[in-house]
């Protein structure tokens, strides 16, 4: 299907049918990526507790990179699919082009950031000295090659923006693929191959990273979906200035609200660091479950906002609430059922994932209460990327801020006060409980107002 049938279906068809036949690709490739994700920390946990300490210290910082990257991709996605909506292909080609050159740049600053403040970054999330070399290790290769993973997930979007799930599920796929493959030869050594331990944990991501950069390249120029020619009439340069500008316009915003998750994780991480290396790493743990359990809504982020812009591009404004609203009724249900099977093998994930008993009744904990609130926290999520699809990002970015700085984190510490870890997943909880239904008349708020004034 061309990009332009793509975008004829999504502001025809039917909504439900197609947010279905748009999701479930994406589903296959969030669960085949995430699943991997969840093999390279039951590897790392293989090695012992300080080296999964040391690799659970590393996600707010490299959560932080990748939020980035993420940001970039939605302000990529809602710029380009509203162009469709509108009947404004070639416009949407170059503006591919302007999104894939200004995230590759804004990543490799930060990346070069990063490695320049390594020691005091960590030592600021309160690591302990002896887990520094082993950060070191990881990240420094993790830096190196960062800049290979934002091409293929903003490639990724362009995909979406155009209508196709698929193409970028496969690409997941096999990035997860070739990450899971070459983990635990590079971790442990295989034939003339050294163990490399943590360090061959990184160097893995970045051969799967380099992977998928290479495919991405070859799929945008097979369906011509990246123009370097300009369909404005403006020069190249300029060009290139304005197409920027309208990515980072909802790009910088919905990357300062990615950002924003992994800033409160590290407060996070350094409120738990109180309770010794082994709450640190069962909160390490419980942050990839978080992932694998969220398959269902981090697939709808990605699919829903496709549909959501280039009927927002086409006025459609009750196509764009019929596909929010049915998005956050199947959210609701399919975690419920998440829950229950979480509860039913706690026992065995903690087990699986953790050698130290310490270790594996904190996780245990975890998955008894936390999951309970992934439904709403599921809200949340989709409810921050319709806001960026109809280019409101401001409000996206708002939403990030009173989830995680007026609720999350405050609610979170109260808890942890009142009754140790227990109270501190209670307290994150009811955050997202509240901040749920915040976003959900805050949305429905804003489409009665595109209804009464018009987009």
């Amino acid at each position: 299907m061309s990009s332009a049938d793509a975008s004829r279906s999504l502001i025809h068809a039917p909504v439900g049918k197609t947010l279905w036949e748009m999701t479930w690709p994406v589903i296959f490739g969030v669960a085949t990526l995430i699943s991997f994700n969840v093999v390279d920390t039951f590897f790392i946990s293989l090695l012992g507790t300080d080296p999964l300490a040391a690799v659970s210290f590393t996600f707010p910082v490299t959560f932080t990179v990748v939020s980035l990257t993420i940001g970039l991709g939605i302000g990529t996605s809602a710029v380009i699919a509203r162009k469709y909506g509108s009947d404004r292909p070639e416009e949407a080609h170059f503006d591919a082009f302007g999104a894939l050159s200004v995230s590759a740049l804004l990543v490799l600053v930060l990346a070069l950031i990063g490695y320049l403040l390594m020691d005091p970054i960590f030592l600021l999330l309160q690591a302990h000295d002896r887990l520094l070399p082993l950060i070191r290790e990881y990240m420094t290769l993790w830096f190196a090659g960062c800049v290979m993973l934002v091409t293929p997930m903003v490639g990724n979007a362009v995909l979406r923006a155009s209508g196709d799930t698929r193409t970028p599920s496969i690409i997941m796929a096999s990035g997860g693929l070739a990450n899971a493959i070459f983990d635990p030869i590079l971790i442990f050594g295989w034939g003339p191959i050294p163990a490399m331990g943590v360090e061959g944990a990184a160097l893995a991501s970045v051969i799967s990273w380099a992977s998928g950069l290479i495919l991405i390249f070859w799929l945008l120029k097979r369906k011509q979906l990246v123009s370097f020619r300009p369909a404005n009439g403006l020069g190249f340069a300029k060009a290139w200035v304005k197409s920027s500008r309208e990515v980072l316009k909802i790009g910088t915003p919905a990357a300062g609200a990615n950002m924003l998750t992994p800033l409160a994780m590290s407060v996070m991480t350094a409120i738990i660091a109180a309770y010794g290396a082994p709450a640190v790493a069962a909160f390490g743990v419980g942050t990839r479950l978080e992932s694998l359990a969220s398959i269902i809504i981090l697939a709808l982020s990605m699919s829903l906002p496709p549909l959501i812009s280039q009927n927002f591009g086409a006025d459609k404004i009750q196509r764009v609430r019929y596909a929010y609203n049915t998005a956050l009724k199947a959210v609701l249900i399919i975690q419920a059922g998440i829950y229950l099977l979480m509860v039913l093998t706690a026992p065995w994930i903690a087990s699986a994932f953790a050698e130290e008993e310490k270790v594996a009744e904190i996780v245990e904990l975890f998955i008894y209460i936390m999951p309970l609130g992934y439904g709403l926290q599921g809200w949340i999520i989709l409810s921050n990327s319709s806001f960026n699809a109809i280019h409101q990002p401001m409000h996206a970015l708002w939403l990030s801020i009173i989830r995680l700085f007026v609720f999350f984190v405050p609610l979170s510490y109260l808890g942890s006060l009142m009754a140790d870890l227990t109270g501190l997943f209670i307290g994150g909880v009811v955050a997202n409980f509240i901040t749920a239904a915040i976003a959900y008349f805050w949305f429905s708020r804003e489409l009665r107002r595109f209804d009464e004034q018009g987009v």
